[in-house]
């Protein structure tokens, strides 16, 4: 059981690293877009931005993937990128089972996407606040 704590905490601290990285990365992508007089793109922006936080988040699950196939939990990646992605989103279709000695670590990883989600839920909401409300009064 400490194995899997232990795991779940350095795979919970490298996507939030990856997040982070995500979310600075789209709030200048924004800030860029406005500066180049791209204000009246709003839908692409917007749709740029939540595009970059899925291929974010579909990096997040391989990182997720990829320690399931170290611990040879789940027999190849097509497969263990499956597993993560329906764990990462909490779809959880129990088609796919990890053993007993690594069922916990999955269900880390679902709080981990549930984590996630949220906050990329609050970078979208972010960016559409300053394109539509910040930026409000401008032909925007």
């Amino acid at each position: 059981m400490l194995l899997n704590v232990f795991l779940a905490a350095l795979l919970l601290v490298t996507t939030t690293g990856i997040h982070a990285g995500g979310m600075m990365l789209a709030l200048h992508i924004a800030k860029i877009a406005k500066k180049r007089g791209m204000t009246h793109f709003r839908i692409l922006r917007i749709s740029s931005i939540v595009l970059l936080m899925f291929v974010i988040s579909v990096l997040e699950v391989l990182v997720w993937a990829v320690a399931y196939l170290a611990l040879n939990a789940i027999e190849g990646l097509e497969q263990a990128v499956y597993f993560s992605m329906v764990t990462f989103t909490t779809l959880g279709y129990g088609d796919v089972l990890l053993d007993d000695r690594w069922r916990l670590l999955a269900s880390f990883e679902a709080a981990n996407g549930i984590i996630m989600f949220g906050w990329t839920t609050a970078i979208v909401m972010a960016v559409v606040h300053r394109i539509f409300i910040a930026e409000k009064g401008k032909d925007c």
